[in-house]
């Protein structure tokens, strides 16, 4: 057997054989989920970072890198998740994992189209479309983005202008500019990653980099995110399906946050 303890699918040992699609639809649609195949998971300094271990040997991304961190804190978080599996291996419960593997295996060979991606959002950020009414909602939201948007124009430079509704506003050449010097700053894959996840997770980038920028924590930054969905569960009541997907979205951004402030 290779050193190799990962495959193509996180976690799957070498000699174990892949997840059977037909079987997890005969089990109603519920994946599954491939037994845990090692007794401790470590961490181990060496060319390119630091190496995650399980049972002393070296781990690979699904796309057969090595699943290494810049840090030994991120290392370390990583390794975490991988002790705090199970009798199977459950991706859900590793959003940290999932995300050093997006770093390594998606961000880093393609760093400008990453970057490229995120400056899309210079003209449709969450903070620059306010509601009209009500009142309340009007004051929710000056409330938790006002500071935001003060906070990336002395910080960063950006001059946002804001609207109401739904139409589009047409943000200053100048702000995009800003912007895009902010994202184009970012030379680390682990942290360009984790301000994607960030920023595709609220719909906005200047919150995001607010979080990359130790402006803002992860639980205040996702309350300014969330300021409508807690308006209307205030006023209609909260849904649980909807709760519970709040709850797994919040987590994997926590988890983003921790890892850009790990990765240094």
């Amino acid at each position: 057997m290779s050193d190799d303890v990962t495959r193509d699918w996180l976690g799957q040992p070498s000699d174990t054989p892949r997840p059977d699609p037909m079987r997890a639809v005969r089990e109603h649609g519920k994946p599954v989920l491939p037994k845990r195949f090692y007794e401790a998971a470590g961490v181990a300094e060496g060319e390119g970072g630091f190496r995650l271990t399980l049972d002393g040997r070296p781990a690979n991304t699904p796309a057969r890198n090595p699943l290494a961190a810049p840090t030994l804190a991120l290392a370390e978080r990583l390794a975490a998740e991988w002790a705090a599996q199970g009798e199977t291996i459950d991706p859900s419960r590793m959003p940290v994992t999932r995300l050093v593997n997006t770093a390594i295996d998606g961000v880093a060979p393609r760093m400008g189209a990453v970057a490229e991606d995120l400056w899309t959002y210079a003209g449709t950020d969450l903070v620059a479309y306010r509601a009209a009414t009500p009142e309340r909602l009007v004051a929710a939201q000056a409330d938790a983005w006002d500071p935001v948007v003060a906070w990336a124009h002395d910080a960063l430079g950006v001059r946002l202008i804001l609207g109401e509704g739904v139409m589009h506003v047409d943000q200053p050449a100048d702000t995009v500019a800003a912007l895009r010097r902010a994202v184009s700053a970012i030379d680390d894959p682990f942290r360009l990653a984790a301000l994607h996840t960030l920023t595709t997770l609220t719909g906005s980038l200047l919150i995001a980099l607010a979080v990359l920028h130790g402006h803002l924590d992860a639980d205040a930054a996702w309350d300014a995110a969330h300021v409508d969905e807690t308006y209307q569960a205030a006023i209609w009541g909260a849904d649980a399906d909807a709760a519970s997907r709040l709850a797994f979205r919040k987590a994997e951004f926590v988890a983003a946050a921790e890892a850009a402030a790990l990765a240094g």
